[in-house]
């Protein structure tokens, strides 16, 4: 059956997570002793999942390997796995949720849905109240002037975020002018790179997850004359600080805002710096 955070079975004792950002969420709430399965792509903590038996990626996990753990919860996200899987779960008659948070905000809420399934009062002080404590901050403190940033998710063909998005969300908390917001064909737009030419963002972040961006990209990207590659502020970064939520939540409004700082400019001019924060 279909459950949603008003409807969740009482402490659950075996948890599969289909979400790998949920899945560090659940470990560092302290629930991972419940966690008795997860996908090839949960790979955080790396201590702790290694040994977890694996039902699947997260688009194609096996329903009868989760059926066989008997599972109390399956934890899954309306984005991450696919509504085929999602279906087979539940005409299983396995307690299915399914996560869909569209902003940091709703983000932190789900981090405490999550901390409701058993997390002890010390937990939620210090993983829960931080987060919600961090996106307070960030929004009392959002800068006169917004940055505009292009941050693409793939490319062949490239593709950004609108504004119906987490991503989006996490960029304007930080103080970003998403370039791609208002385009309105899909969440996901494709773009060209005239596109990004036309749009003349000051910042260009590239996630590694779910595309590889690297170096060959940012040079690639640098070519095109726009203020992010003259002021060299095209950055590789770290992918679950754009795209998972949880404990992460924190460290990602930090980096990020830093990078979108209107005040940071490259020491060189035009040269272009990939630059890379170490992840928590």
């Amino acid at each position: 059956m279909i459950v949603d955070a008003a409807s969740l079975p009482r402490a659950p004792a075996r948890i599969v997570s289909l979400v790998p950002s949920l899945t560090e969420s659940l470990f560092a709430l302290g629930l991972g002793a419940r966690v008795v399965g997860v996908t090839d792509w949960c790979v955080h903590p790396a201590d702790e999942v290694e040994s977890l038996p694996k039902v699947g990626g997260t688009k194609d996990a096996d329903v009868a390997a989760i059926a066989a753990l008997a599972p109390d919860l399956v934890i899954a996200n309306h984005e991450e796995n696919t509504r085929r899987v999602v279906e087979k779960l539940d005409a299983a008659g396995l307690a299915v949720w399914v996560t869909y948070p569209r902003t940091v905000r709703e983000g932190a809420v789900l981090l405490r849905e999550l901390a409701a399934l058993g997390a002890t009062r010390e937990a939620v002080a210090a993983v829960v109240e931080p987060v919600e404590a961090a996106i307070a901050e960030a929004e009392r403190s959002l800068p006169a002037h917004r940055t505009r940033v292009f941050c693409p998710i793939w490319r062949d063909p490239w593709m950004s975020v609108g504004r119906d998005t987490y991503v989006h969300s996490l960029l304007e908390l930080c103080g970003g002018d998403n370039v791609t917001a208002d385009r309105g064909d899909r969440r996901y737009p494709l773009v060209t790179l005239d596109d990004v030419v036309v749009a003349a963002p000051e910042v260009i972040l590239l996630p590694d997850e779910p595309y590889a961006f690297g170096p060959a990209d940012v040079a690639e990207l640098g070519r095109l004359g726009v203020p992010a590659a003259r002021d060299g502020r095209i950055h590789c970064v770290d992918g679950t600080w754009v795209s998972w939520y949880g404990p992460r939540i924190r460290t990602a409004l930090v980096r990020i805002r830093s990078l979108l700082d209107p005040g940071r400019r490259s020491q060189s001019g035009a040269r272009v710096t990939p630059l890379r924060f170490p992840t928590p």
